[in-house]
């Protein structure tokens, strides 16, 4: 077994749980056979390749369940289809997830369509609303001046206004204040450019699209009016978030998805939003899916394979049921999986992994969720445990948000594709969970001797 401190630290760099993997890593596993046969490429890429009319398309998930990994390869396939792919981080440079709105994603595209295309359109328009807005930023922006403007320049001062948003709490109401009545007129400009630059792209190219990945990550916030800042960006504003002459594809957070909005976003959109659930792990019944667990094992097998083809996954650890115990404790869930992993290699000093090492990183991660759980919801995530379906309220959407519950699909004996949900198992192990699923259990035996309804 590996005992140097040199390999030890690439096999634990290997598992980094916060990097998308580009396209054709050969660490890639095809997941969608345990999870409900989803394929982003048929679902998402077709509707863009079939449509003679430019689409508008959400796709949801967990954060950390895959998201941006399907997104690259759906980049990579759309341009082998002819079509120019314009794919951005939102939350890298351009937005704050804690406190986002839609003027913020609107002027995070133009920055990024604009740096993207800068060889290939006439940036005239938007250089002429930046002009006409300039009185209005010039003291928000005072180490910027407008003379001798170039599409250089013009690519900088977007990307401080967008920097701006990002960084400074205190300038970002201001700037807001100041933009959010000229967003029609923007995006008249923005649109001019992609006209002209749509006629000027490679001749292999037919199609723009436009990827703005990580706008899941915009935290639920509640408005005056009682409704979420998800619905005012993606319900209110969806008329301008579709205004662009391009495909478009926005990631969005699980929890709006499962909402009583959810036939309006079908409606708004022309589509249902696109889900990439967990990797199944367990069964509706609590049973062990080892063809999930498999995959996960392959995801595992194919990382460490990278630093020594000749180290297994399953020698890795001291007893052979560990693995098998990872594997369900992250839930089919690809950055815990890869978390837990990294915090068991972080206390181990050689391999294999001891029990003791996994064991630690296990309840340090359960800690965290622990942490996250107010009072009031583990009689919710009791009752999800029992049912496998959760209710259409705030609390439960916050829970989805938070991946304390997580949303499972598979293909039943009829192809139907059946949708339900889990708690995190790592929540199993607490005891303010377990105190409230023995009452939920308590009360229901009750009404059975009671032969109540």
């Amino acid at each position: 077994m590996v005992q140097d401190f040199a390999t030890l630290k690439k096999i634990y760099n290997v598992f980094d749980p916060f990097r998308p993997l580009p396209a054709g890593d050969p660490v890639y596993v095809d997941c969608q056979e345990v999870r409900g046969d989803g394929d982003i490429l048929v679902e998402v890429g077709r509707e863009i390749l079939y449509s003679d009319r430019k689409t508008c398309q959400l796709y949801a998930g967990h954060r950390g369940a895959g998201k941006s990994t399907e997104l690259l390869r759906l980049q990579k396939y759309l341009n082998e289809e002819g079509c120019f792919v314009v794919y951005f981080a939102a939350d890298e440079q351009d937005i704050e997830p804690e406190d986002a709105q839609y003027t913020d994603i609107l002027l995070a595209c133009t920055r990024r369509l604009l740096e993207a295309l800068k060889d290939k359109g006439d940036s005239k328009p938007l250089m002429s609303w930046l002009k006409s807005r300039w009185d209005d930023l010039k003291d928000l922006l005072p180490d910027v001046s407008l003379e001798g403007l170039e599409v250089e320049k013009e690519i900088s001062l977007f990307a401080k206004i967008t920097a701006k948003l990002r960084t400074e709490p205190s300038l970002r109401h201001k700037i807001r204040e100041r933009l959010n009545p000229h967003t029609q007129t923007l995006i008249l400009a923005l649109n001019q450019f992609i006209e002209d630059a749509k006629k000027r792209l490679p001749s292999e190219y037919s199609q723009l699209v436009v990827i703005a990945d990580n706008l899941d990550r915009i935290v639920p916030i509640p408005q005056e009016d009682g409704r979420s800042n998800h619905e005012h960006i993606f319900l209110d504003r969806s008329e301008q978030l579709k205004a662009l002459n391009c495909h478009l594809i926005y990631t969005v957070p699980i929890s709006l998805v499962f909402s009583n909005r959810a036939t309006d976003l079908r409606d708004i959109y022309g589509s249902d939003a696109q889900v990439l659930p967990m990797i199944m792990v367990r069964t509706p019944k609590n049973k062990s899916y080892q063809r999930g667990i498999n995959k996960v094992q392959e995801l595992l097998q194919k990382r460490v394979s990278q630093i020594d083809p000749n180290l297994s996954i399953s020698d890795m650890f001291e007893q052979p049921e560990a693995l098998q115990q990872l594997c369900l404790m992250s839930g089919g869930h690809v950055r815990n999986l890869l978390l837990l992993m990294k915090e068991a290699i972080k206390y181990t000093n050689n391999l294999p992994i001891t029990t003791r090492a996994l064991q630690r990183s296990i309840s340090e991660t359960r800690i965290t969720y622990r942490n996250t759980v107010y009072a009031d919801e583990w009689q919710a995530l009791a009752k999800v445990y029992h049912s496998k379906r959760i209710v259409n309220d705030e609390q439960h959407r916050n829970l989805l948000f938070n991946r304390c519950i997580l949303e499972y699909r598979h293909r039943d004996k009829e192809e139907q594709i059946q949708c339900w949900y889990d708690i995190h198992p790592l929540i199993k192990g607490i005891k303010e969970f377990q105190d409230a699923f023995d009452n939920l259990n308590l009360s229901e035996t009750q009404l059975d001797e009671t032969g109540t309804d």
